[in-house]
């Protein structure tokens, strides 16, 4: 039922006749580059515009834009979640934030987090 609703929340990270993920409406959320956000998901910059590379690019953005609809459905919104996202150190990660974990590629470790606070684990 959760995977449901995060389903539903990232859907909103689509690009409108596309199957894919958006990589711009990301970066806009985020308040990045596109050269930022191909550094977070570990992807050459051409890659993000490239149509050759849209599977991948999908593939990438697909942990980030979990992390963020989980924390949008916490936080109470879109703006709130990108804030926490950027700018909220996650206990227990020496001040590193979901940005930085993400970008070591660690999204699975900042998802189980959110995880744990959503069912009552105060972190």
């Amino acid at each position: 039922m959760a995977d449901a609703v995060l389903d539903i929340q990232a859907s909103k990270f689509g690009e409108k006749g596309s199957p894919f993920l958006s990589p711009r409406r990301v970066a806009e959320l985020l308040g990045v580059t596109m050269t930022e956000l191909a550094g977070l998901i570990g992807v050459a910059r051409n890659t993000l515009a490239a149509k050759t590379g849209a599977r991948k690019v999908d593939a990438a953005l697909s942990p980030v834009v979990r992390v963020l609809a989980m924390a949008s459905e916490m936080a109470g919104g879109e703006e709130r979640a990108a804030i926490w996202f950027k700018h909220q150190p996650i206990p227990g990660w020496a001040g590193k934030t979901a940005y930085d974990l993400v970008q070591e590629g660690k999204a699975d470790k900042v998802l189980a987090y959110l995880e744990a606070v959503r069912s009552g684990v105060y972190a």
